[in-house]
């Protein structure tokens, strides 16, 4: 006796992709051509979690793997680009991961290299921020995290 379970959610396809874009439609954006072209890398790479990432040309892994204005300007780089969510987030858990270091390293007499990693701040937002604008512009996710 096989019946349907009446209180069983709908099923949907696996393949949907809800809000994602093509990679036509990212044509159609409002930003520059620079970042079209960076979401489209982004896309080849098999989206935010780039999971072709080694894949691509190291020229194109280079125009996606790190944003200098990120770099040097962090959280105020995030808003500008309408990140405020993210950046608050980020810049949380980048104190507060960057505070316990620097005092485990003063602790231990070692405050040159506490200092050194005020630089890892930089290097979270570089790192972050081409994927962070993707997700808000293409997937047109803006979340806290």
């Amino acid at each position: 006796m096989n019946s349907a379970n009446l209180y069983a959610p709908p099923k949907s396809k696996v393949d949907d992709v809800g809000t994602r874009l093509q990679p036509a439609d990212i044509d159609s954006l409002p930003v520059s051509q620079k970042w079209k072209a960076r979401f489209h890398i982004i896309s080849a790479a098999g989206g935010p979690k780039l999971p072709r990432f080694k894949e691509l040309a190291v020229g194109e892994r280079r125009k996606i793997g790190f944003n200098i204005p990120a770099f040097l300007f962090g959280p105020l780089y995030y808003l500008a680009k309408g990140m405020w969510r993210k950046a608050i987030s980020l810049f949380v858990v980048c104190f507060a991961a960057l505070t316990a270091v620097s005092v485990i390293l003063e602790l231990l007499g070692h405050g040159d290299i506490a200092r050194a990693f005020r630089y890892a701040t930089g290097a979270v937002f570089a790192a972050r921020a081409n994927i962070d604008f993707y997700k808000k512009m293409v997937l047109k996710e803006n979340g806290w995290w």
